[in-house]
């Protein structure tokens, strides 16, 4: 059963991953008739210097629809770090695609990115066991944190379970026969400051049972090894800490709760932080 302190700090995580609060001090941005992000107004009156296709109001800012196509050149004029992975951009999650956004230009623009994580499980005689990465010392973001068997952002094109089978085997050496097992168990969203500005994720998390032969190995530089944890060790080190990174912790505490490691009256107050209610704290 979770202590009080662990259940404290399992919100805390989840808390963490709501810092926005939108539109605060950001503009809402629009293309023709789609909102498609938010943007500070330093950073929209930038954006109006460099083309007309760009308006400012007092209350928001708009992108020429037609202007769409040309949205990764306008972030690269902008002196943005592009990074050379071209996300959809939509209105919604699950909208109609508008366009493309390179991935290092999404928080600026506050353009919604969508991810995949991946709860890597394997049952024992003792119990449910959990694969946990360890991020490569020199990734950009989050270096040398704890993470899942694989997660990465969705590029253009691609579904969530495309993506996940892609990232499967680059990530962990994991075969497409294999992760094509697994099953959806949930989609998070979360509004997030971060140093590289808003997060507007949404998690599609996984969960796939593996065969306890398997053992999974960098294949790709972005992880620097796996181990196997009990989820009690899972829980244990998720509440002890911030080892893990900071969206890893949504997905998990949802897999405790559902293992039955966090219950009753904690759990409930969970599930309500995850949803983002108000009243859950």
């Amino acid at each position: 059963m979770a202590s009080d302190g662990q259940i404290a700090k399992l919100h805390a995580h989840i808390a963490a991953c709501h810092t926005a609060t939108l539109p605060g001090a950001r503009l809402p941005l629009h293309a023709g008739p789609h909102h498609i992000g938010y943007v500070l107004p330093a950073f929209a009156t930038a954006l109006a210097g460099l083309t007309p296709d760009v308006t400012v109001t007092p209350s928001g800012a708009r992108l020429d629809e037609a202007a769409l196509p040309r949205l990764n050149a306008l972030a690269k004029a902008a002196g943005l770090r592009m990074r050379g992975e071209d996300f959809d951009v939509r209105a919604t999650a699950d909208g109609k695609v508008l366009g493309v956004l390179d991935r290092g230009a999404l928080p600026s623009f506050g353009v919604i990115g969508v991810g995949v994580h991946l709860n890597g499980l394997v049952q024992k005689p003792d119990g449910m066991h959990l694969w946990v990465a360890k991020r490569a010392a020199d990734k950009k973001l989050d270096p040398g944190k704890l993470d899942h068997l694989v997660a990465g952002g969705v590029p253009a094109g691609l579904t969530p379970f495309e993506t996940l089978l892609k990232e499967a085997e680059e990530e962990a050496a994991l075969p497409a026969a294999l992760a094509g097992q697994a099953s959806l168990a949930g989609v998070f969203a979360y509004n997030m400051e971060r140093p590289e500005g808003l997060r507007r994720d949404v998690i599609h998390a996984y969960d796939l049972i593996l065969p306890e032969d398997f053992s999974p190995r960098p294949a790709d530089g972005e992880v620097e090894s796996f181990a196997l944890w009990p989820l009690a060790a899972v829980l244990a080190r998720l509440s002890a800490g911030d080892e893990f990174k900071f969206n890893v912790a949504l997905v998990l505490v949802d897999l405790l709760i559902r293992q039955g490691l966090i219950t009753g009256a904690a759990a409930d107050g969970l599930r309500a932080a995850l949803r983002g209610d108000a009243a859950a704290a």
